[in-house]
């Protein structure tokens, strides 16, 4: 059943008693008829099934005008029989909503066009072409504002319209020549009228051009330069969102795209901003608030489109998520409501019964919108007073009475209103209880004792540094509007970080991160329009000092702490891969963004892991799984889109490169941490002549498209020191010479590294190849000494460079009796016992490779239980020191005691035993 059309679930049987029942609600179509037989007939063979353009264009040029008064008349008509045929279709339950906007919007697309062409030939027979620099001849861009430029056009609507024209200029005609502005100004005022100057066939649209740069008082028409220069200077915010909707509706002889296209370049950026946009909501809620006290002033309480719970505030929750992200979300960036609605739900931006709720209220708003404007073809949103009238709307819309109607008319208005105050609601109006600590009202002795009441430890030092922060430069240099929401947010980041376990650390964390983001009005925007947020931010900077570091590097995160998703433990890889690509499509070939791209995806992705491990949501391991899976997609994202802008000079461009990325190290070995590096090696199979160099060219583009700082910035630090012969060999590595490296040139350090290399990007058979050279090295017979000798050479020069030497304190990683011992001893197993034992060569991780081991004899199983568990405690506590100490992980030696002895045990087994 579709709502819209057929509230009542039966359809009439006929077109005559659609007629019947349109002719019965309609005042306007009951005089239309008995004075203009023809438009009874015009319905006789039309109002069966939707009306076209196509239709309403075959009707204008079988009338064939040869003057404006004919021009005038023949659009009037068209209007007469294009709202007839509505009625009959609407009110008799033929027409959903979307065929009655639809329509109506065609109307005054094909009624524009058709005048305006018209008209500028009849000026340019007069006056000559108005031309371009180039000497081409120039149409007038006709833009529709509102509902019009949204294609959502209402039945009795007026017509928003801004006229531009692309170039000043000069017509080129061999008489009289007109400047460009006096011909478009001369044509724009000769459109007007031929549309809504009123005659006996009355009008087609009441024109409205106040949105025009500067309104009543600014000129008719503009160039494209001048509409640039206005969007600058002085475009208001409101202006913004009027211009969401903008849409050329030049067709035809009137088409010119590529003005259209610089048309769109200049308003893009002045509607959608590159960041995230919060301080919307404020301009936004502001312009509500005028709507708000003109409904009061004029006592329009019952408008269906302006009052509380009307179709305007719809129109608002939609737009100003678009205000917000449609600079980031490129997607946004459509015009008519219900996709917009649709869109935000798809982004969980609003939930989906929201979205159900706001949809099912729009479509019942704007019926009963038409039904109110069909009586009398008049722009009305009123309800009726007299009974007969208002049985007539309750008849309509499919209600008994009237009592009925307005129950189900103001269930829709609450479930509006519910939602706007959702979304434009004053976040905490009133001053906060801690305001006086913040801005020095409150004394100096009655501050200590309140921030000692709320745990602080060091309430001194805390009011010290609010005072020089409110005393800086930096702050008194600030715009006043982000001083007032430093003023704002400043009391609720006390309160906030007194909830949390670390008051002192988590204050001192977040003021770092308000300063960062002082000059940034729209993030201090989101913190202080979602106090949720603030909370959510609290929690992760008190929790970690790593955390705290990397939002105040990307502070754009702030976003993902709205996202409902931040703690869906589960990642839907396959979803993840497609919303990047569709990011990335949206600005392909644009290098600079496409590589922001990658590391605002990357960024956001990591953050929800942080959040979720912080909150206790993932193993050390599930983390570096899915850390690690993601560092895949990137690389793999990066070859593709770095191959992209290189393939033609391949002699094959056609086919993918025949390049494979090694992945060394924490990623080779799933064990990525938050801020690890990536070691790769590169290799390339491919026979053409010169495949090398371009590989090497690959390689290179790669290297810098992940490891550059951007103004999003770094991907990943990439070290590529691991391949054949470190940083003097090749950059990229023929497969054959790196085997041949592995089996006659490597240092067994290098056969070491080998046994936790995988592939991880790039062409799956090269990487099949690879992994069957790696297992061929890996199972090479060794003496026994000789490998015992090498591997304890090396872990000594580890030792000597990098051990804590402390008696108090041990370094879980660098120590003996740490990690890298038992990553020693996992690899001396491999190179010693993988000839005989092919299970060895799988890179499964040190964990699983020790209980291989035993399962085969090469240790004890209880000794490898024990080494097992001290290497998972080791990474778990290393884990959560470096998030919040740094890069050095040491702790109290006797802590893990226990831990150091079984690791040394097996050590002395596996090295020092006969």
């Amino acid at each position: 059943m579709n709502s819209s059309s057929d509230p009542s679930g039966t359809r009439p049987p006929d077109l005559a008693a659609a007629r019947l029942a349109a002719t019965a609600h309609s005042r306007y179509l009951r005089q239309l008829l008995a004075a203009r037989p023809e438009v009874g007939a015009w319905l006789d063979d039309n109002a069966e099934r939707p009306l076209t353009a196509e239709r309403m264009g075959s009707f204008l040029a079988a009338a064939t005008p040869a003057s404006e008064d004919a021009l005038r008349r023949s659009l009037r008509q068209l209007r007469q029989r294009v709202m007839a045929t509505l009625m009959v279709r609407d009110i008799g339950g033929l027409a959903p909503l979307s065929e009655v906007v639809e329509t109506m919007t065609q109307l005054a697309d094909v009624t524009t066009n058709f005048a305006l062409d018209f008209l500028h030939r009849q000026l340019a027979g007069q006056f000559g072409e108005p031309l371009d620099e180039h000497g081409q001849p120039q149409r007038l861009l006709v833009i529709g504002m509102g509902k019009l430029g949204g294609r959502e056009l209402n039945v009795s609507s007026d017509v928003d319209y801004i006229f531009v024209y692309p170039e000043e200029g000069q017509t080129g005609g061999s008489g009289r020549r007109l400047d460009n502005y006096d011909f478009f100004l001369r044509l724009g005022k000769r459109l007007i009228g031929a549309l809504g100057d009123v005659s006996e066939d009355g009008q087609v649209f009441r024109v409205d051009m106040r949105l025009r740069p500067n309104g009543d008082s600014g000129a008719l028409v503009g160039s494209l330069g001048s509409l640039e220069n206005y969007f600058i200077a002085q475009g208001r915010e409101w202006e913004r969102y009027a211009w969401i909707k903008a849409r050329v509706m030049n067709e035809g002889a009137n088409l010119q795209p590529q003005w259209i296209e610089a048309l769109q370049r200049i308003c893009r950026p002045f509607v959608f901003r590159k960041y995230l946009d919060f301080g919307a909501i404020n301009a936004m809620r502001d312009l509500h608030a005028q709507i708000r006290r003109e409904v009061a002033r004029r006592d329009m309480a019952e408008h269906v489109k302006l009052g509380p719970g009307g179709i305007r505030e719809i129109e608002f929750i939609a737009q100003v998520f678009q205000l917000i992200r449609g600079g980031r979300d490129p997607a946004l960036q459509i015009r008519p409501t219900l996709r917009v609605l649709a869109l935000l739900a798809e982004r969980r931006l609003l939930s989906a019964e929201g979205e159900r709720e706001l949809a099912t209220a729009y479509e019942f708003l704007r019926r009963l919108e038409h039904r109110l404007q069909y009586v009398d073809d008049a722009q009305t949103h009123r309800l009726p007073a007299g009974d007969d009238e208002r049985q007539a709307i309750a008849t309509s819309m499919a209600c008994t009475d009237w009592t009925s109607f307005l129950t189900l008319l103001d269930a829709h208005r609450a479930v509006v209103a519910r939602h706007f105050e959702q979304v434009f609601s004053e976040p905490e109006e009133g001053r906060h209880p801690l305001a006086g600590i913040w801005d020095g009202a409150t004394a100096a002795e009655d501050s200590l004792e309140r921030l000692s009441a709320l745990g602080f430890r060091q309430p001194q030092a805390l009011l010290e540094r609010v005072q020089g922060f409110r005393r800086s430069g930096r702050y008194l240099q600030l715009p006043a509007s982000n001083r007032e929401r430093l003023d704002a947010l400043g009391p609720r980041l006390i309160d906030a970080a007194a909830a949390t376990t670390t008051p002192d650390a988590t204050w001192q964390r977040g003021l770092d991160f308000l300063d960062t983001i002082s000059r940034r009005g729209a993030y201090l925007a989101l913190l202080q329009q979602y106090p949720q947020a603030l909370k959510k931010l609290a929690e992760l900077i008190g929790s970690s000092s790593w955390a705290a570091d990397y939002l105040t590097r990307h502070p754009i995160l702030l976003d993902e702490l709205l996202d409902s998703r931040i703690f869906d433990v589960t990642t839907d890889w396959q979803q993840f891969r497609d919303n990047l690509q569709a990011r990335l499509a949206q600005h392909a070939d644009d290098t600079e963004r496409e590589m922001d791209i990658l590391r605002e995806t990357h960024h956001a992705q990591v953050f929800h892991f942080l959040a979720q491990d912080l909150a206790g949501m993932h193993t050390v391991e599930h983390l570096a799984d899915r850390l690690s899976e993601l560092a895949d997609i990137m690389v793999q994202t990066t070859l593709d889109l770095c191959w992209q802008k290189l393939r033609q000079r391949h002699p094959r461009p056609e086919l993918p490169p025949r390049f494979a990325v090694i992945a060394y190290g924490k990623l080779g070995g799933k064990e990525l941490g938050f801020a690890s590096d990536l070691d790769l090696v590169y290799l390339h199979n491919d026979p053409e002549t010169d495949a090398g160099e371009l590989y090497a060219r690959l390689g290179q583009r790669m290297s810098t498209w992940m490891s550059s700082q951007t103004a999003a910035g770094m991907l990943f630090e990439v070290d590529l020191r691991l391949r054949p012969n470190g940083d003097s060999g090749m950059l990229v590595c023929p497969v054959d010479a790196f085997r041949d490296y592995q089996l006659h040139n490597a240092w067994v350090w290098e056969h070491q590294a080998l046994t936790r290399a995988r592939f991880c990007a790039g062409d799956r058979a090269l990487g099949e190849q690879f992994e069957a050279i790696r297992i061929e090295i890996l199972r090479q017979p060794r003496d026994p000494a000789t490998l015992r000798r090498e591997v304890l050479a090396m872990r000594q020069r580890m030792l000597e460079q990098h051990a804590s030497g402390s008696d108090e304190f041990f370094d879980i990683k660098h120590d003996r009796g740490g990690l890298i011992d038992v990553e020693f001893i996992v690899q001396y197993l491999i190179l010693g016992h993988a000839q005989r034992h092919a299970r060895l060569c799988g890179n499964l991780g040190n964990i699983a490779l020790l209980g291989i081991a035993a399962e085969l004899g090469l240790i004890p199983v209880a000794a490898a239980e024990a080494v097992r568990n001290a290497y998972r405690e080791y990474r778990r506590m290393q884990h959560v020191l470096r998030l919040n100490a740094g890069r050095r992980a040491r702790v109290e030696r006797a802590t893990v005691g226990r831990r150091i002895e079984a690791v040394l045990a097996l050590w002395q087994q596996v090295f020092e035993s006969p």
